[in-house]
Order: structure tokens, then sequence, then C-alpha cells
């Protein structure tokens, strides 16, 4: 009798060890995959300087096969002085349509829904929600960038979602920019003009990159908020919090790894914008 509860108990105690080192294996795997996770996708850390907070996020809705083409003004060709008539062919992404996701209550939204932003000379953008429009324009040469933006503003940001060039109005003969079109370029999109009430908790700084990326051991982008400096190491959004009250100021530079201005047109900017209660 007592050799059977020995060889009982030993049996129990084997098997509890069994159990143990199997959860341990378990729990170590776990972990293993959650690091994985963390560590193979972009990074989501704040930054926190002077009472500012940036934080990148990239979990917006993706539309991976929207294509936007702009077909008129076609490249370098010149359109009559005043309005400039654009066209656009748009698949695989609906303009005026509200986009879900959980940013869409957290930050400034278009009424109007989804929609294209339009910008000459890196001046502020123009929203549309058709695929025809027209725009004024100064006689002269000019650079267009047009992309595919969500409700809030956000930049769709793979290759088939934007278009970039030269384009002259007038027929007077334009004053060359010498732009590259094959260069690398800084593009400002938000913030712009004025916030209020709860968007002005969260403001989203967005911007367009053309021919480059940023990395932490390649480019990247200086982003001077209200005096205060930080370095951008990935392409995404990013929504910062603790501004004051009143006018902000935001500067946008392109830099190379050692921190030296990438020579272009528009690699450095700054803007202004106003949030009020």
């Amino acid at each position: 009798m007592k050799a059977s509860a020995l060889l009982l108990s030993s049996a129990l105690l084997l098997g509890l060890a069994a159990c143990d080192t199997a959860k341990q294996q378990t729990e170590s795997a776990a972990t293993q995959s959650t690091i994985e996770t963390v560590t193979t996708g972009p990074s989501t850390a704040s930054m926190e300087k002077n009472g500012i907070r940036l934080t990148p996020f990239n979990d917006s809705p993706r539309y991976p096969e929207a294509q936007m083409q702009l077909k008129t003004p076609a490249p370098n060709s010149t359109s009559p002085s005043g309005a400039v008539a654009f066209d656009y062919d748009i698949t695989n992404f609906q303009l005026t349509k509200m986009t879900g996701g959980m940013h869409a209550g957290e930050m400034a939204n278009s009424e109007k829904g989804q929609h294209i932003h339009n910008i000459v000379d890196n001046e502020p953008y123009t929203a549309h929600y058709t695929t025809e429009f027209t725009k004024n324009i100064a006689d002269g040469q000019h650079v267009v960038l047009s992309f595919l933006s969500r409700s809030y503003h956000e930049s769709l940001k793979h290759r088939g979602a934007y278009d970039l060039r030269v384009i002259n109005v007038g027929q007077a003969a334009p004053q060359p920019r010498n732009f590259d079109v094959k260069g690398q370029h800084l593009f400002y999109s938000r913030p712009k003009d004025t916030y209020s009430g709860n968007d002005t908790k969260r403001v989203m700084l967005d911007f367009y990159l053309v021919n480059t990326t940023l990395t932490p051991e390649g480019n990247k982008v200086r982003a001077t908020i209200n005096g205060t400096e930080f370095v951008l190491e990935q392409w995404a959004p990013y929504m910062m919090e603790g501004l004051p009250t009143g006018q902000n100021t935001v500067k946008l530079e392109l830099i190379d790894n050692s921190g030296n201005l990438i020579p272009g047109p528009f690699n450095s900017v700054t803007r202004t914008f106003t949030l009020q209660p």
C-alpha cells in the first residue's frame, strides 16, 4: 500500500513538473512572439519636449489599391491665364466618403469626406471633392503636387496615390524654376488654418515626401514646433498634443543623416496655424 502511494505521488510530481515546463515554454514563445511583433513594425513611441508631445500613428484605414492619375494639365504643358482646369482619374478610392477608424473622431475631420489635396509651389493646399475642377493660378511656371487624402486630411503615401509635375500658365515665356521632378522633395500638408474646440487637443502633422523616405540611418525630417526641435525618422502622420491656444509655428526641413539640409526649393518650409477655444 505504501509502495503504491509512493508511486502515485511520484507520478503526480512528474506530471506537475511537465506542466510547469510546458507552461514556461509557452510563455517564453509568447513573449518572443510579442517582442518580434513590436520590433518589426514602425515605432509608435511618443517624443515629448517642453510640454509638446509628438506621436506617430500607422493604424488608419489603408487603401493600398487606390490609384490616382492626373490627366490634365499634362506635364510641361501650357494652360491659358487664369483658371486652370484639372481632371483626374481615380480608382479604388471614393471621394466624399467619410474615412472610418478611431482617428476620425480624434482630430479635425472634413464634413465633405475624402478628397484630393492640390498643392501649387508648396503653398497651402486646396481640397477638392470631385475629379474635375478649376483653380486660379498666376502666370508662370509652377510645380503641382496632388495626392489622395482621408477625410481627416491624412495623405495616402504609396506610389500610385500621388502625382508631381511642372506646368506653365499663360502665353508669356515662363520663368524656369529648374525643378527636378526626380530629386528628393518635401512638401507641407498639415496643420493648416484654424482649429477650435476638441480639434485643438490633438492636431495632426502630415507632410509629403517624393523620391525619398525616412530612416534612422538615412534622411530625416527636422520638425521645429514653437521653437522646440524634433527629429522624425519615419514617414508617418504625427499627433501633436500640448500646443498652446493662439498662434503656433511649425518649421519642416528635409535633412540628411548628418543634419544637413537637402537641396530643393521646398525642403525647408515654415507655417503658422491657430488654436482657439
